[in-house]
């Protein structure tokens, strides 16, 4: 897997932005705090796999809906790469690109159709939901630590292309309703952050690029800064302009489109994060390039969590997990104990190759096996998209990003997804947003930071420091 986290460099502001992070999110910094323990091999690990098409009924049977808040973040640091965060064990053998990964759309009766927005290096391109089901559908997470351990409270609706399961332990009185709000809140970020939606400030700052300054809400002046960030970090590996690239690829086994250099060409021209103009005073946005399009699908889910994460501490809950595409929060201990969360293999989608356990952290999970197809040589095309190519990244077979915040787990994972296992890593010393990464390189060796070193525990043994029964 890769760490893919992004921080800011330091410099003249990266220490108090530093500060007034860790001093916001002290509620929370216990993510790396407990002890790991060996990955069980029951229903205690906590997976995000890939079903079949019928798992689509499993997911229309227990939804729920949504509701708000805001969430803080550091300030923006001037010149700092940023990563991609990985969501542990994610499984998803998609169909498609969505903001830097590719979703299974068979659970997602989302109003928008599925797109291809792969932040950074994960495009899922343009061939959303649009009435066709995904081959395969994400698998919600476990739902217990343990076979002895109290039931549940768990709820799941499809939103953002995608399915969004919230698990409660040790449930308070008003948790259904709590949940209801939180899945509320989700829809109305996917109302205000989809661009495929034609009422959407994404879209409409989309229609208006090059010509004029499109005022929008809080919400998307968030999510478009901090994207910003992370493509500054990231030096251009995640890049908010990356949806330029829409409807170039089709991921999905039985339809697979690849596009030649010569339609690739002329897009790349159009991706450049410098050309987005955020004027927080007004609460404008700005493309100053005709043709240029953001896009918020590897960085919206994220966010998302970290708003519903926050509707569920407000309503009483100090215990729960949330899954979204490829995102996971959990907060508080299961049963007595820190949430476990498994990293799969990239190649052995039946072996999590490591656990981390955390009573508070966001994580986030990007992978080459995700939402991949073959083509007639037997090349692996799959939805991570380097922007300075326009084709797949290489450097990195997963990536995985532990942090604070999903709104940067989601976009780092997939920019150190893209920079692969070295520079990802020297990105993450510099900056200054904590953030942890576990990364399975293109040659198979696994790399991580110094405090994922300290708190994984490995369940396989490694050979010369690379998985074993991996191929690249």
């Amino acid at each position: 897997m890769e760490a893919l986290s992004s921080r800011a460099r330091p410099g003249s502001r990266m220490g108090s932005t530093l500060d007034r992070f860790r001093t916001s999110q002290a509620s929370r910094s216990a993510m790396f705090r407990a002890p790991l323990v060996p990955m069980p091999t029951s229903r205690e690990t906590i997976s995000t796999a890939v079903a079949s098409p019928n798992a689509a009924a499993r997911c229309a049977g227990d939804t729920e809906k949504q509701a708000s808040t805001n969430n803080r973040r550091p300030h923006r640091t001037p010149n700092t790469p940023g990563m991609w965060t990985g969501v542990p064990i994610v499984r998803q053998s998609a169909s498609r690109v969505d903001a830097g990964r590719v979703h299974d759309e068979s659970c997602a009766v989302s109003k928008a159709p599925l797109r291809a927005s792969a932040a950074i290096a994960l495009f899922v391109f343009g061939f959303g939901c649009q009435g066709q089901s995904e081959t395969a559908a994400p698998l919600l997470l476990g739902d217990a630590l343990d076979d002895a351990a109290p039931p549940l409270l768990s709820r799941t609706r499809p939103l953002m292309s995608t399915v969004f399961r919230i698990q409660i332990d040790a449930a308070p009185g008003n948790a259904e309703n709590v949940i209801r709000q939180a899945f509320e809140e989700i829809e109305r970020l996917e109302n205000v952050l989809s661009e495929w939606r034609d009422d959407s400030d994404i879209s409409k700052v989309n229609k208006l690029a090059g010509r004029k300054a499109v005022k929008v809400g809080d919400d998307t002046l968030r999510v478009v800064d901090a994207g910003i960030d992370v493509s500054m970090w990231s030096r251009g590996a995640f890049d908010l302009s990356w949806a330029a690239l829409w409807g170039l690829y089709d991921f999905r086994p039985d339809s697979i489109k690849i596009p030649t250099p010569e339609q690739i060409k002329p897009r790349l021209g159009l991706i450049d994060y410098k050309k987005i103009r955020v004027n927080k005073k007004y609460k404008t946005v700005f493309l100053k390039k005709r043709g240029m399009t953001i896009g918020t699908g590897g960085i919206a889910k994220g966010y998302a969590l970290d708003h519903a994460g926050a509707i569920l501490r407000g309503g009483g809950v100090e215990s729960y997990m949330i899954f979204g595409g490829g995102q996971v929060q959990v907060h508080g201990e299961r049963d007595g104990r820190p949430w476990r969360v498994g990293i799969q293999h990239p190649r052995d989608p039946s072996t999590y190759f490591a656990a981390l356990e955390s009573t508070g952290a966001s994580f986030s999970t990007s992978g080459d096996y995700e939402h991949a197809a073959f083509d007639g040589s037997g090349k692996r095309w799959h939805h991570i998209i380097d922007t300075k190519t326009g084709r797949p990244a290489d450097k990195s077979l997963s990536v995985t990003i532990m942090t604070s915040e999903g709104i940067y787990a989601d976009a780092l994972s997939t920019a150190a997804f893209v920079l692969g296992p070295r520079k990802a890593l020297k990105m993450l010393k510099r900056i200054a947003y904590p953030a942890e990464a576990v990364i399975v390189g293109a040659d198979c060796k696994v790399y991580m930071t110094p405090k994922a070193k300290n708190q994984i525990r490995m369940n396989v043994e490694l050979v010369d420091g690379r998985l074993p029964n991996c191929k690249p």
